[in-house]
């Protein structure tokens, strides 16, 4: 096993050089984002609002960036899933697009099935990618006001448990993370609320989505 961190600057290094050709010698290159109501876009449920979610300010920040590149951001996100439930639909449904890179997003309720199962799950998404070639990116949770809640400390206690697993993995298969856990708490500690970031009591707003989107950015160097 790999046991290192990946480097922002070289894990992607195949990819960020394929979005940097010009027609004809360029390809069309597909990002899946996986997981639950998060990348799926739902703010205040049961809207949907996917031009603010991560997904799409991905998919701008990448065209911003790399003017010649034929990019797909497809996302295969369901509202309500963890992790479990991504896994055994991660072939049929994600590795069918034959995806350059792979983003994961489950933690936020992951905490519904415990750390050990939310752990075999990843580690079958993650392993599955890496024999396929495909690149990972890692996502640590955004936050939800449940976790504020003194009548459930589950929620509060559980929500950095599943974060430190994913950091764990991440290094134990070298691959990228995307630490959200980490940039809400940074906002907070900063000066800012939890409430700056949320559009509903388990969702962020576009505030929330645009600091995953520049953690994810923060992947796909300009060359």
């Amino acid at each position: 096993m790999i046991q290192t961190v990946a480097d922002y600057e070289t894990y992607l290094i195949d990819v960020v050089r394929e979005m940097g050709k010009p027609w004809p010698g360029n390809r069309a290159l597909n990002i899946v984002v996986h997981g639950h109501s998060v990348p799926s876009g739902y703010f205040t449920t049961p809207v949907v609002n996917s031009l603010d979610a991560y997904p799409h300010l991905l998919y701008v920040g990448l065209k911003q960036r790399f003017a010649y590149a034929v990019i797909n951001v497809i996302v295969t996100a369901i509202g309500g899933e963890n992790s479990e439930q991504g896994a055994a639909r991660f072939e049929s449904d994600v590795l069918c697009h034959k995806p350059a890179v792979a983003t994961i997003d489950y933690a936020l309720n992951d905490r519904g099935i415990g750390l050990a199962a939310a752990e075999r799950a990843w580690r079958s998404m993650i392993e599955t990618s890496l024999a396929q070639g495909v690149k990972v990116i890692v996502l640590t949770p955004t936050h939800d006001l449940l976790s504020l809640r003194r009548s459930e400390p589950v929620w509060a206690e559980e929500l950095p448990k599943h974060a430190a697993q994913l950091r764990r993995l991440a290094v134990e298969y070298g691959v990228a993370l995307a630490d959200s856990d980490a940039v809400f708490n940074h906002y907070i500690a900063s000066g800012g609320h939890i409430l700056d970031l949320l559009s509903h009591i388990n969702h962020p707003n576009k505030l929330g989505h645009e600091l995953v989107a520049r953690e994810l950015l923060r992947w796909f160097p300009a060359q």
